[in-house]
């Protein structure tokens, strides 16, 4: 089976923000780079990820006004991740299990890359059919 860091979005084309950065600037950027999550860091750190979803559940629906509440306040941390070496069906499995659509790759303890479902189902629509 196919490696995760085959698939993988590689650390240095993430797109993050810093902790402070208002919902709403976050979902014009995740908006005009037709993206899913951003990265929020803290300093150069990475702190965790904020996802269209994360905006739709904490800020939509439960009616904070976007332009005063901080990506730091919404986020999702500390950002679940997997082995680069795992499989793919190693990273669904885990999707699944915990309910996620983004997860953060590994290597040695550190992360290098991120994993989405969009990234599985590109996989997936390209395997060759019986």
């Amino acid at each position: 089976m196919v490696p995760v860091k085959s698939f993988m979005i590689p650390r240095d084309k993430f797109v993050t923000v810093p902790r402070d950065t208002d919902s709403q600037t976050a979902a014009r950027i995740m908006r005009d780079r037709g993206i899913g999550s951003l990265f929020v860091t803290n300093d150069r750190e990475i702190i965790g990820i904020i996802t269209d979803t994360d905006m739709m559940r904490r800020v939509v629906a439960a009616g904070a006004e976007a332009t005063k509440t901080t990506v730091e306040q919404i986020m999702s941390a500390p950002i679940v991740t997997i082995e680069e070496n795992k499989t793919l069906l190693d990273a669904n499995d885990l999707m699944a299990q915990s309910h996620l659509r983004h997860l953060g790759v590994t290597r040695d303890g550190q992360l290098v890359g991120v994993i989405s479902v969009r990234d599985l189902v590109v996989f997936l629509t390209n395997l060759p059919r019986k």
